[in-house]
């Protein structure tokens, strides 16, 4: 394991979050946890709870650069606040998409620009984003979410071999299933159509929307998940960009690389084997 280090984490409030703001504390290690209203974190000496809203790009400067001054370094950004959004793409109203694209796309890029300038001058640090196995393949009614998370994945990886040479490193965590609130009352849903009711029916046992609160178990528990972040960020010689979460992960994440390159090898000038 490595020493005490200095983590910042987004939307730490619950889900995995707070189960990450609870291991990282229980690993030894100070955590700033970020949270957009009220809370239920617990006190404790080496945790500080700031007030943010990922959206607003000067407010997360300030608030990585008060973090830095207040613990005198950031070693770990932990990109997690985000939300997911269940419509189709002709139903999403124009609220619906750029509230989501703000939260789960820009916010990461105005804190990672922010923290980039800290870590570069103590010279390392480790950039770590919550993505999810759909941002390799999408689903049906999660076109929005499945949107801001490829974009994640594109500024991310380019943003990794920008910063190398600095001493930072760029992991994007792609977790299967969760047993989160991500599925519950933390979902958010667009004007339904009838039209699309068959395909939600077929997809999620229901037409209805919001969908009835129900047992959320199931995947992941975000505990397990946890333990599989603080383990990769622990392995300094780890570089692997992506790192799959989830026994269900890797079958997902195959299927859809599959499916992809069948589309490819259509085109006869495309490599075989």
């Amino acid at each position: 394991m490595t020493s005490s280090q200095t983590w910042m984490i987004t939307g730490a409030n619950r889900g995995l979050g707070r189960t990450l703001t609870d291991a990282a504390l229980e690993a030894g290690h100070m955590v700033v946890a970020t949270v957009r209203g009220e809370h239920a974190l617990p006190e404790h000496d080496r945790l500080s709870v700031m007030h943010l809203d990922v959206r607003d790009r000067e407010a997360a400067r300030r608030t990585v650069e008060r973090a830095a001054e207040s613990l005198g370094r950031i070693d770990v950004l932990v990109n997690n606040a985000g939300y997911g959004l269940i419509g189709a793409v002709e139903e999403a109203s124009e609220e619906d998409v750029r509230a989501i694209i703000d939260t789960n796309l820009l916010g990461p890029l105005w804190l990672s620009q922010a923290v980039i300038p800290i870590m570069r001058g103590q010279g390392g640090g480790h950039i770590v984003q919550i993505s999810t196995v759909g941002a390799v393949g999408t689903m049906p009614m999660l076109g929005l979410y499945n949107s801001t998370k490829w974009g994640l994945e594109a500024f991310s990886e380019a943003m990794a071999a920008e910063v190398r040479r600095f001493g930072i490193r760029v992991s994007l965590i792609e977790p299967g299933a969760l047993d989160t609130e991500w599925a519950g009352s933390s979902m958010r849903f667009s004007a339904p159509s009838a039209c699309y009711d068959d395909q939600r029916t077929e997809l999620f046992g229901t037409a209805e929307v919001p969908w009835p609160e129900g047992d959320s178990s199931g995947g992941t528990t975000p505990a397990d998940a946890a333990a599989a972040i603080l383990a990769h960020v622990a392995v300094a010689d780890d570089r692997r960009l992506r790192v799959l979460v989830g026994d269900d992960a890797p079958e997902q994440v195959a299927a859809a690389l599959d499916l992809r390159r069948q589309d490819y090898a259509r085109d006869p000038r495309f490599p075989s084997g």
